[in-house]
């Protein structure tokens, strides 16, 4: 045989063996069909701007992302004397003073903190996705709260927010697929999120909502009428009503979202702050109908599977789930991959699962 010929057989056995790997190899994913409604245009209400432009970044002393040096402080909160709390991939909480100043471990989870909020006797509550539902006490001791309902363990407790009688409502984007392998829930599409509450007095945990695509942001009405959940493989937000005429029944808050709906928070008085993680993605739209192709997908390397793009996107909305506010910025600097937006002080707070720094813009500037 011919050299050529020799080469031509290689190069035949090699794609044969490429082929059968993506069509036959295993999978951790069994994706269901859902067909998305067209994404919505970067216009009118969308439009693109600049806005956030003005974005600055509040040091967390720890420099360029590395293995352990904690990155991604994904959520905000701020406390009492308005000192500023962010959770980071290695396990710390970052605190810095109310003046953006000083930056100091606060506690370490050993776990990877997402969600924070503070509860009404000052704990700081946190939706940990290894560890579950914490509460971590003005001299940082640590309390696991919960770490499983109705016989089901959470897979990535992912956000929370506490309501004014202390009930805390949080959410487990994935029972299924834990954070380092979000991409894979979104490709199955299956509906592994739940949303609960937790009765710190009664120490119950219940749930709420089943069937969500990567549930995700959790905030709580100002009149504590309702709480929103978003819910990041739909593109939108479920609104559940605790309290009132409706009280167990849920609806649609917003629907068909332009981006990867994340962390949502009410300013507590008129709005609701929303961070879309990233823009649509236009091939992972065209896959989600598509179960068999997202299977190839999954057996790709994971830089060639659909990953979040650097973009700043934050929008608010009123209590009954209009548009407000639309801050963009898509820059090559810009503060990107916002996960969570946090009102205080004529400022939003910014958390990002795309840079080592809290982001801050000043409203009405």
């Amino acid at each position: 045989m011919s050299n050529a010929k020799r080469l031509v057989l290689f190069v035949a056995v090699a794609f044969a063996i490429v082929v059968l790997y993506l069509v036959l190899w295993p999978v951790p994913i069994s994706p269901v069909a859902w067909t998305p409604p067209p994404a919505p245009t970067l216009t009118g209400q969308y439009q693109k701007n600049s806005l956030l432009s003005s974005t600055e970044r509040l040091s967390l002393g720890t420099g360029t992302p590395s293995p352990g040096g904690g990155f991604a402080p994904e959520d905000v909160a701020l406390d009492a004397e308005g000192r500023i709390y962010s959770g980071l991939d290695d396990g710390r909480i970052m605190r810095l003073q109310a003046d953006s100043t000083r930056p100091e471990v606060f506690a370490n989870t050993h776990g990877r903190p997402l969600g924070l909020a503070f509860d009404p006797n000052g704990n700081l509550i946190v939706a940990d996705a290894i560890k579950g539902l914490l509460s971590i006490a003005r001299d940082g001791s640590l309390t696991v709260l919960t770490t499983a309902a109705d016989g089901v363990p959470f897979g990535c407790t992912n956000d929370l927010d506490v309501a004014a009688d202390g009930t805390i409502y949080f959410t487990d984007a994935s029972s299924k697929f834990p954070l380092t392998n979000f991409t894979a829930d979104l490709l199955e599409h299956r509906g592994n999120g739940r949303l609960f509450s937790y009765d710190p007095k009664t120490k119950a945990t219940r749930t709420l909502l089943r069937d969500l695509s990567f549930a995700n942001g959790v905030a709580v009405s100002p009149d504590q009428s309702f709480v929103l959940v978003v819910e990041t493989g739909a593109y939108r937000i479920h609104r559940v009503w605790i309290s009132g005429a409706k009280q167990g029944q849920s609806d649609v808050f917003i629907d068909n979202l332009p981006g990867f709906p994340d962390g949502i928070s009410s300013n507590g008085k008129d709005k609701f702050w929303l961070a879309l993680v990233t823009p649509r993605d236009a091939g992972l739209d065209a896959l989600l109908p598509r179960p068999f192709l997202r299977k190839v997908v999954a057996r790709l390397p994971k830089f060639l599977q659909p990953a979040p793009k650097r973009y700043s996107f934050v929008i608010s909305l009123d209590t009954n789930g209009h548009v407000v506010d639309n801050f963009q910025n898509g820059s090559p600097d810009c503060y990107a991959e916002i996960a969570n937006a946090v009102e205080r002080n004529g400022a939003l707070y910014f958390g990002s699962i795309g840079e080592s720094t809290i982001g801050r813009m000043r409203l009405g500037k």
